[in-house]
């Protein structure tokens, strides 16, 4: 495997940048970052200088290159198997929810948008979003109860990567109360990454309106 190249836009903003940089952090894999900032309305037309669909994260291996946050998990957990749970159960339901999360929950998502810099406060969701919530309460009390923690599946996988944007907005827009659920979110904002990406997003210059909510 060449040097890695992991291209990502804001770390404010970007959800999806967010889950294999923490996935290759956590997993000790060098790369080097390029960073290409969204432009009005969250994208950014210098995308499509590195990515086939315009849009970010895209991971370049020599002249390899893999878009889709799952895709790159997939093809880095070839030689980083330790990004996915050991045993075959926990890996299959691993992979089921991460599944959901990159399919799902639209309601969340466009009314929580992540916001890596945003002052915790609550606002009003619709009946759609507030079901989202509940799913993603049942996928997380339902993980830590089979593994006993203190991440999903155990030791930190590529499941909490793709959730990772998920603590941000349960965070920000205070949408649970849940004591374990405040406890696992506590664990992973707790973690050197996750802290180095948020330290970074505050000194991020740019501003999209749109994600401002």
């Amino acid at each position: 495997m060449s040097r890695l190249t992991l291209f990502i836009a804001n770390k404010t903003y970007s959800s999806w940048s967010f889950r294999p940089w923490l996935a290759m952090r956590m997993a000790g894999i060098e790369f080097d970052e390029e960073l290409v900032p969204f432009s009005d309305g969250g994208s950014n037309p210098a995308f499509l200088a590195f990515s086939p669909t315009g849009k970010v994260p895209v991971l370049r291996d020599g002249d390899l290159v893999i878009w889709e946050t799952l895709a790159i998990l997939e093809y880095l957990a070839e030689t980083h198997p330790a990004l996915w749970p050991a045993d075959m159960s926990a890996r299959a339901r691993a992979r089921a929810i991460s599944s959901e999360m990159h399919a799902g929950f639209q309601a969340l998502r466009s009314e929580c948008p992540m916001n890596m810099r945003r002052p915790r406060r609550a606002i009003p969701v619709s009946a759609a979003a507030q079901a989202d919530v509940a799913r993603i309460t049942e996928i997380w009390t339902s993980a830590l109860a089979q593994s006993g923690g203190p991440f999903l599946y155990g030791e930190f996988s590529a499941a909490d990567a793709m959730f990772a944007p998920v603590v941000n907005r349960f965070d920000v827009y205070a949408l649970t109360e849940d004591a374990e659920i405040l406890a696992y979110m506590e664990r992973m904002k707790a973690l050197p990454p996750y802290q180095e990406w948020a330290d970074a997003s505050r000194q991020e210059p740019w501003v999209v309106a749109e994600e401002e909510h």
